[in-house]
């Protein structure tokens, strides 16, 4: 091998370990991305799989405050990092999408950007790319959640607290989890009856779900809001049926499932509709 070849491999390398910084993205091409590592870039998102808030039903709360906080943040002013958490299906991630579009839809650009929970450690340089742009950015993490010797959880704090130089004015962080102190509770308990502070090893995990200034509960629905849920969505798109029908197919929908939410309610909803003929969409 020549000495030039040597140093080509070297370069190669050492451009592997430490790659050059991504070039600014062109954040006019869509309203919503996500985030990738290695190489660092963001992928715009042509269409987001969304529905609109309105057929969000049995949230109501919990859409008002959501709403009134990316409305406040969409407009430049301060607003909250936000965990959203509870059951399963009711809604969480659909609630933060519908309100990234109700946003837009009542001030515009606000940019959504989805960050997978394994690639937190590279928030820092993130932040650093969203910091040095004009718009407003949502930071969304879905189904965040951490095991047993997970320390993710400490990368999150740059976003969450900012370190010496403090949260982007320009980003805010919205989480869903159905734990409220995004790790089991059993992992919470085995900190407790075997570390040799346990008070402190605990309050180090939980202290993370604190730093979020607005915590939003989801519950499980009852019966008369899955039906709820079920007609609105029939409504909106067109599907006949009777109550007296949908009450009895939904119901035994559920039957089949094992419990009722919101995620269940769609299912037999684009159930329905393949047997009307109808699209969805």
């Amino acid at each position: 091998m020549s000495e030039l070849d040597a140093l080509t491999r070297i370069a190669e390398a050492l451009e592997r370990i430490s790659p050059r910084p991504m070039p600014a993205p062109d954040f006019s091409q869509a309203d919503a991305f996500v985030w990738h590592v290695g190489p660092d870039r963001l992928e715009p998102v042509d269409k987001v799989n969304r529905v609109e808030i309105g057929l969000l039903v049995g949230i109501d709360r919990s859409r008002d405050i959501l709403m009134e906080n990316t409305l406040q943040f969409a407009r430049g002013l301060p607003a909250n990092n936000v965990l959203l958490w509870g059951a399963r299906g009711m809604g969480k991630s659909s609630l933060v999408k519908a309100a990234h579009a109700e946003a837009n839809r009542q001030v515009g650009g606000l940019k959504l950007v989805e960050v997978q929970r394994e690639d937190l450690p590279s928030i820092g340089r993130l932040l650093n790319v969203l910091r040095a742009a004009s718009h407003r950015f949502l930071l969304f993490c879905d189904d965040l959640s951490f095991g047993h010797d997970d320390a993710h959880y400490k990368s999150l704090k740059a976003v969450l607290d900012g370190g010496i130089e403090g949260r982007p004015e320009n980003v805010a962080f919205y989480a869903t989890s159905n734990r409220r102190h995004l790790m089991p509770r059993d992992m919470i308990e085995n900190e407790r009856s075997t570390a040799i502070n346990p008070s402190e090893a605990v309050e180090e995990k939980v202290s993370l779900s604190d730093r979020f200034g607005l915590w939003l509960g989801f519950h499980p629905c009852d019966q008369d809001q899955y039906l709820s849920m079920i007609r609105g969505y029939c409504d909106a798109y067109n599907i006949s049926i009777s109550d007296e029908d949908l009450r009895a197919e939904a119901i035994e929908w559920q039957q089949t499932r094992g419990n009722r939410s919101g995620r269940v309610a769609w299912q037999y909803v684009v159930d329905l509709a393949a047997r009307r003929g109808v699209q969805l969409g």
